[in-house]
């Protein structure tokens, strides 16, 4: 038996260009997601346990000098650092802590402060974590950096030649994702584009656009997380959205078979998907709304089969049915996801946390998803996690 874990409360900042709002170091970002995750919630920072605090570009720490912001009680502070994973990483801990009873409230906050441009490495004097990823996939595709797009757009063009996936199907992505971002005030980007705009946007690595590719930026987003006690006894159920399956994978063996789909994590999302579907006690059938990880469209695309939407090979078939926005079997990334929304490495997974709690609660505004019983979350950082989650409303 374990503990049930629910969202009582929370908060992100807008995304931002790198560097767009003069003087916001990591600190700021921390106390305003913090905040508003802790209002949201209706407790005090006295009342948190222990917070799990992510971040990838930072000094030792910095995930303490982030939430002393909201204040300094003493309390465990976890730093973690898993990739473009990091967020759900640090609420996946923080949900543990409840499941396991050693906590009954528990904070979980993410940030990053960007620098302009590609991803690159931070140290050049010491074996890289993605090396034997790049080496395996420069054997199997071109080779063009920066290396981000090289990977997933390899594994879009491995797509592409067995099962004759187009590049407008990873267009439509691209086209999808930046129109949802328009009713998202917290979005990075709210421009709306034709899908002939996507296509024609400058090419980075074929069959990725420009617009097909996430940004660099600047956020923070936070969740407060209680025990069913806790709820019960604060009056929250109104609020509360549980979540009822978690599941969490790392590399395989198979990541390095030989194939570019495995090398971006492809094993890694079919057995989170399924360890936190089989703890929640549903399927994708069950699920409503839906926000994954589109650092890049081939990325969603690959998705849509990794989490048992559709069959191998029949994801472009999804893209032309519609099925995956607004009136469609799904709605994915009504947020506008990564590709339009932002992409700040330790915030992202809270940010799709927060969007899915809004969508369970009703309270999207023109993003509202109507009729939604259930929510997924997927979130990957290569080198590799991949973290899913599944929400219900508490009263359900």
């Amino acid at each position: 038996m374990t503990n049930r874990v629910f969202v009582i409360g929370v908060g992100m900042t807008k995304f931002e260009k790198p560097g767009r709002r003069e003087n916001w170091d990591y600190p700021d970002m921390a106390r305003e997601s913090g905040t508003k995750a802790l209002e949201d919630a209706g407790v005090d920072y006295d009342q948190i346990e222990q917070a799990f605090v992510g971040y990838v570009y930072g000094e030792s720490c910095a995930g303490h000098r982030a939430v002393y912001e909201l204040g300094m009680t003493g309390i465990p502070v976890f730093n973690v650092n898993s990739n473009c994973s990091t967020g759900s990483s640090a609420l996946y801990l923080a949900a543990n802590a409840i499941r396991s009873g050693e906590s009954n409230v528990t904070l979980a906050l993410g940030f990053e402060k960007m620098q302009p441009g590609s991803l690159g490495a931070t140290f050049d004097d010491r074996e890289q974590p993605n090396a034997k990823h790049f080496q395996l996939l420069a054997e199997i595709s071109e080779v063009k950096f920066p290396p981000a797009p090289w990977m997933f757009g390899a594994a879009g063009r491995e797509h592409m030649n067995h099962y004759g996936t187009t590049a407008e199907h990873f267009a439509k992505i691209g086209y999808k994702n930046h129109k949802h971002s328009v009713n998202n005030p917290y979005a990075q980007f709210q421009d709306e584009y034709t899908l002939q705009d996507i296509l024609d946007s400058p090419e980075i690595y074929s069959p990725l656009t420009k617009l097909q590719c996430s940004p660099t930026s600047d956020g923070s987003g936070a969740a407060v997380l209680a025990s069913e006690d806790f709820v019960d006894q604060h009056g929250l159920s109104d609020q509360a959205v549980e979540i009822v399956g978690q599941g969490l994978a790392t590399d395989f063996e198979s990541t390095f078979d030989g194939t570019a789909k495995n090398i971006v994590g492809y094993d890694m999302n079919v057995a989170a998907a399924r360890k936190a579907y089989e703890r929640a006690g549903l399927g994708p059938e069950d699920i409503q709304v839906i926000e994954l990880h589109d650092c890049f469209s081939a990325n969603e695309l690959l998705l849509y089969e990794a989490l048992g939407l559709c069959a191998e090979g029949e994801a472009g078939k999804l893209l032309d049915n519609d099925d995956t926005t607004y009136g469609g079997r799904w709605v994915v990334n009504p947020s506008g996801g990564l590709i339009s929304k932002g992409h700040p490495l330790g915030a992202t997974g809270l940010a799709q946390c927060a969007e899915l709690t809004w969508q369970l609660r009703g309270t999207a505004d023109k993003r509202q998803v109507s009729g939604v019983n259930a929510a997924l979350q997927h979130n990957i950082g290569i080198g590799g996690t991949s973290v899913v989650s599944i929400y219900q409303r508490a009263e359900r």
